[in-house]
């Protein structure tokens, strides 16, 4: 893999990383009581919702750029990486579990995204 495609990758599971939490910033800030409606007009003026938003945006045309070097196959594969960040930013920024079989989990994706990227 040349250092275009690395860069690639690695911004796309970054934007992808940080647009998943910030959705989860977003989605946890609701108020006691609060109507469905009162909610969702709360969300729209949520700064991490628009983060998200910017970063799925900014991802998707990082994710264009990637696939136009290597196949789609082997970007999926190495995409799946996000899976990994994602679980450990939830468990930095939010307390969340990691039990074992999730442990277990992120060694196989991690062996996964290593033998595709070294071969």
């Amino acid at each position: 893999m040349t250092w275009l495609m690395i860069t690639l990758w690695i911004a796309n599971v970054a934007f992808d990383t940080i647009g998943q939490i910030s959705f989860k910033y977003a989605a946890t800030v609701q108020e006691e009581g609060q109507s469905i409606f009162d909610y969702w007009k709360g969300l729209l003026k949520n700064i991490w919702l628009w983060i998200g938003i910017l970063s799925y945006i900014l991802e998707f045309f990082l994710w264009l750029a990637f696939l136009t070097l290597v196949p789609l196959s082997q970007g999926v594969l190495l995409a799946s990486l996000n899976i990994i960040t994602i679980m450990l930013a939830g468990r930095l920024l939010f307390n969340e579990k990691l039990i074992p079989l999730r442990i277990i989990g992120i060694v196989f994706v991690l062996a996964g995204v290593i033998v595709v990227g070294a071969f």
